[in-house]
């Protein structure tokens, strides 16, 4: 259904979005995000992102800005560039903290060349191209660009969260800690160490949440 909506919408140039700095950088198409079919594919998503505990779990979010869909075919691209801190939603003037940036693969790898979302940080460069249907979230304060396209169209949905928590390194410890408590509840059922790392997570939770 999402593929069928995408292949019949009309694209508009993706620099609609973009700030001044990202406009000379960026080269792509987009759905004009008041459009039937990007307010459709949205709600598609976000039903999606309700139903999935490791997002949740990773995210901890407090607010998702509405989902918007970009193209790139042959030779278009997207240089180096930081997402924007705040991002409004046009439909009702809402302002999104953007903690984390997430791209959502709509094509499958072998149906196009390049495109390949280069993620920078601390431990260098990470190079990410994922089957349709899956998703990649990182901090949006990171340098990223995705690789020019040289065959075929790349497809996805991209959005920002802001988060319950909004420093990183917080944020990552409780999901490990949430990650090694599934896994331990999973080993062993009923475990005494499961529920009292439970009451840690919560009470560091309470600590860092920002609401």
């Amino acid at each position: 259904m999402a593929r069928r909506l995408l292949e019949a919408a009309e694209w508009v140039d993706g620099k609609v979005t973009a700030g001044h700095q990202s406009a000379r950088a960026k080269s792509n198409e987009q759905l004009p995000e008041d459009s039937a079919a990007a307010r459709e594919l949205g709600k598609l998503v976000l039903v999606a992102l309700e139903r999935s505990s490791l997002f949740i779990s990773a995210a901890l979010p407090l607010k998702i800005f509405p989902p918007l869909f970009n193209r790139y075919v042959s030779g278009q691209s997207f240089g180096m560039h930081v997402d924007n801190a705040v991002r409004q939603v046009r439909a009702t003037g809402q302002l999104v903290r953007t903690d984390l940036s997430a791209t959502l693969f709509l094509a499958e790898p072998q149906e196009y060349d390049g495109g390949e979302l280069v993620v920078e940080d601390t431990y260098g460069a990470h190079t990410i191209k994922l089957p349709a249907g899956h998703m990649v979230l990182y901090p949006a304060s990171s340098l990223h660009r995705v690789q020019p396209i040289t065959r075929g169209a790349r497809l996805a949905s991209f959005f920002w969260v802001q988060s319950m928590v909004r420093d990183d390194v917080e944020r990552s410890l409780l999901f490990d800690l949430d990650s090694a408590i599934r896994r331990l509840n999973a080993d062993t059922p009923q475990s005494p160490a499961a529920v009292q790392l439970t009451g840690v997570y919560h009470n560091l939770l309470r600590r860092w949440a920002q609401m």
